[in-house]
Parts: structure tokens; C-alpha cells; sequence
């Protein structure tokens, strides 16, 4: 599996061992899938989750630690991919979530605790000086897309090839997902200023929008250069269209999100994940004159539906992990401890023909020496044998996506890294050997 490459025939060999040893020791997670198949098209209602034979299916969870219906414990590495920044079951937050549950549930009105969130998203994120919720990433990328093209009444959105914004706007490969929504598309190769450039210019009077992650969370981890993000950001100005940075995942990588560091201020942000306190959350919010669209209480405003958008758990989940639980300081060691970590991994992995990617706590690794600068860099990576590597390391107890992305969460220590670190060296010397 190392850079002595071994052969399409051994790699087959090895892989479809790893998948039986896999599928033997898990009885009951297997039972369980073919159950599942009976009334799910593969068993699965989100597809990232599969991988072969049958995927995890997780029992419970506690602090950095899932445990599958088998009795396997893991050290969660994936952290649901960057919406469990908190761990599992942190008490401060089921303790928010437990006294809400007293309040009652889908009050189908305004409640207090939506506006309490609400104004600590504005005071975190410079970016929003009025917010609105929904349910989810894709849903809020949906709405803040939506609102670009009718505040300029031009229809189509910049967007990276091999960008991920949601389900259902997914650009991977130049033609996007079959499921997209149906909205016209100019294609931008990350990090090449000139071909960027030249695109965006080229396309100038249709683009409502440029829409980008400062580091492509589905897309590899790969981060954007500053050079980069601000000359998007500039001619979007210039064409005017507006600047919409995804921060659902990035949001994670500084206190105030991704964008300051980068000396980005964008007409608006979409947020998800971990700001939902680990329940179902999305947000989308920026300069107050293009949210004022939304205002019901003018003539003519946009409409935004949604049953559950400010529903009670999520708001209070949200509130206790932003006043008491992610400190600046917390947030700031973890990126520094996900920064250690791919560092490290990318030295330690070189000789084997694998590299490492990503900014802050989230680390992404892959079967392809670098460097990686776009998804396009990722072609020839072999997906056999990352998969192969993603077995191995489930067989040591630990669990990163099968697609080779980590998301640290504040309850991994810096020694569960270390050791992590130790076990991918042995499992790639082990397999390099054979």
C-alpha cells in the first residue's frame, strides 16, 4: 500500500480480506443492514454514511468514544463531519436540552430563545448583521443563493469545480450531481487566480453570486489561498454580484469564523453544524439592506418557510455551547492540535505515497503525493486504498470517514492524536511490507 506500489491484483487481494474480516466480526451490524434494506433503498437515508460491506451502525456515544451495535468502541475522529465539535452527550448540553423539553415542544410561534441565538451568531460573526435559521446547511446555502439571484434578478452562481454547498448543490467532476438545483452555473478552478478571473469577468453580467468554502470541506480539505478568496471577493464586487462565503463547515477554523483571517467580508455567510449544539441547524445572514428582503412586515418581502427553523432544542443546544462550552481559547488549541496533526501526518506518510490536507481541526488525507491545490489533484487518488486504510484503522478502534477526512471535536486529547499518529504508521508500514 506504499509508494512501491503494490499491484491492482494484491490490492484486490488485501481489500476484499479486510472487507471479510469486517463483515465476520460484525454479526449483528449485518443483520441489522439487511433489515434495513427492506425498507431503505440500500438501507441508507444519507448516502455519505455507506461504505462496503455495510457501514457502522453506532449503538451510543459518549465524550470522543462511539460504540457500534457489535460492542466495538472507536475514538470518533469524523466528528459528524464538523457538527460534533462538542463531543457526545457534553451535560451542559443535555442539561439545555432537558429544560427546553419542559417548556414544551413546536410552539408553531416566536419563542426567547431564538432571539438569544440569534444575537450571539451576529456578535460572533462579523460577517452578520441580520440572520435567519433553517434546518440545515444545504437549506441555508438553498436560501442565501436564492436571495443573491433576487436581489440582482440575474440568474446564474459562481461556483468552485468540485465544490459542495448541500445535496442538492454539489459540483464535483464539472457536471454536478444529478439532483442539483436547477440553477444556471460558472465553473471556477480553486486557487488559479487567472482562469478565475477570466470566467468570472466572461460571465460578468449573469452572475448574481460567487459562492465559495475557504477551505473545500467535501472537496478534499483544501484551503483556499488569501490571494485567492480576495480576488473572488473582488470580482464579484465589480461584476455586482455578491460575495457568499459557505462557513458551515469553516466557521470552526478561528473564534469569528474563517473569514477575518483571511481579510474577507462577504455580503453573506451560511452557517450548520456544530452551532446547532448537535442537532439539526442552519443559518444564512449578512448586510442588513439584502436581508431586509426577508422582512415580512414590508410589501413585497421574499418569503422563508420552515416548521422547525426556530425550534426550541436546537435553539437552546446552540445557546449552551456558545456561552459556556467553545471558548476562544478551546477553539484556538483544537485548530492547533488539527494543525499538529496533519503536519505530522504529512511527514510520516510521504515515504508511503499519501499526503495530508485541510486547515485547523479539520484534516483530510490522501493516496496521492501532492501537493494538493484542487479537487482535480485528487484524480488518480486510488480509492481501494484508502478504503483498505480506512478498514485497518477501524480495526485499531478509530473512525475517520471513509473518504480520508477528520473532523477533531473538543473532547479528542492530545494524546488520542499521538496515538493515532503511532497507528497509522504502523498500518502503512505494515502494508507497504507485505
Amino acid at each position: 500500500m506504499g509508494s512501491t506500489a503494490t499491484d491492482a491484483s494484491a490490492l484486490a487481494r488485501e481489500l476484499a480480506e479486510a472487507r471479510e474480516r469486517y463483515r465476520v466480526a460484525r454479526p449483528v451490524g449485518a443483520a441489522l443492514d439487511e433489515q434495513a434494506r427492506e425498507v431503505m433503498p440500500g438501507g441508507n437515508t444519507r448516502s455519505v454514511l455507506y461504505h462496503p460491506p455495510f457501514p457502522l451502525r453506532i449503538a451510543r456515544a459518549y465524550g470522543s468514544m462511539i460504540v457500534d451495535v457489535d460492542g466495538f468502541e472507536y475514538v470518533d475522529l469524523l466528528g459528524e463531519y464538523t457538527a460534533g465539535l462538542y463531543g457526545h452527550n457534553d451535560p451542559v448540553i443535555l442539561d439545555a436540552v432537558r429544560e427546553a423539553l419542559n417548556d414544551g415542544l413546536g410552539f408553531g410561534a416566536h419563542n426567547t430563545r431564538e432571539l438569544v441565538l440569534a444575537r450571539l451568531l451576529v456578535e460572533r460573526f462579523p460577517a452578520l448583521e441580520l440572520v435567519r435559521f433553517t434546518n440545515s446547511g444545504t437549506e441555508a446555502n438553498l436560501m442565501a443563493v436564492s436571495l443573491a439571484r433576487a436581489a440582482t434578478g440575474r440568474p446564474a452562481i459562481a461556483v468552485i469545480d468540485g465544490g459542495y454547498h448541500g445535496g442538492l448543490l454539489t459540483f464535483g467532476g464539472g457536471e454536478g450531481s444529478p439532483v442539483n438545483a436547477p440553477y444556471e452555473t460558472v465553473l471556477l478552478t480553486y486557487n488559479d487566480i487567472e482562469s478565475s478571473r477570466a470566467a468570472l469577468r466572461a460571465s460578468a453580467d449573469r452572475i448574481a453570486a460567487v459562492v465559495v468554502e475557504s477551505t473545500l470541506g467535501s472537496g478534499g480539505c483544501i484551503p483556499g489561498s488569501p490571494e485567492y478568496l480576495r480576488m473572488l471577493q473582488d470580482e464579484a464586487r465589480a461584476a455586482g454580484a455578491l460575495f457568499i462565503l459557505d462557513e458551515v463547515m469553516t466557521s470552526r477554523l478561528g473564534p469569528h469564523g474563517s473569514a477575518p483571517g483571511l481579510g474577507l467580508e462577504p455580503d453573506l455567510i451560511t452557517l450548520g453544524k456544530y452551532l446547532g449544539g448537535g442537532l439539526t441547524f442552519g443559518a444564512f445572514g449578512g448586510r442588513a439592506d439584502v436581508m431586509a428582503a426577508f422582512d415580512p412586515s414590508k410589501p413585497g418581502a421574499l418569503p422563508h418557510a420552515g416548521t422547525f427553523n426556530n425550534n426550541v432544542l436546537t435553539m437552546a443546544a446552540g445557546i449552551a455551547g456558545l456561552t459556556h462550552l467553545l471558548t476562544d481559547d478551546a477553539l484556538n488549541e483544537l485548530n492547533a492540535r488539527g494543525d499538529r496533526l496533519r503536519m505530522t501526518l504529512r511527514s510520516l506518510m510521504a515515504p508511503y505515497g499519501w499526503t495530508a490536507s485541510g486547515s485547523g481541526s479539520m484534516v483530510g488525507f490522501h493516496p496521492v503525493t501532492g501537493p494538493i491545490t484542487r479537487p482535480a489533484d485528487l484524480a488518480d487518488a486510488d480509492p481501494g486504498r484508502r478504503e483498505l486504510l480506512f478498514l485497518d484503522l477501524l480495526e485499531r478502534g478509530w473512525r475517520p470517514a471513509l473518504r480520508g477526512f477528520i473532523a477533531l471535536s473538543l473532547a479528542v486529547t492530545d494524546d488520542d492524536v499521538d496515538r493515532f499518529i503511532d497507528d497509522v504508521t504502523t498500518v502503512l508500514a505494515a502494508r507497504s511490507s507485505r
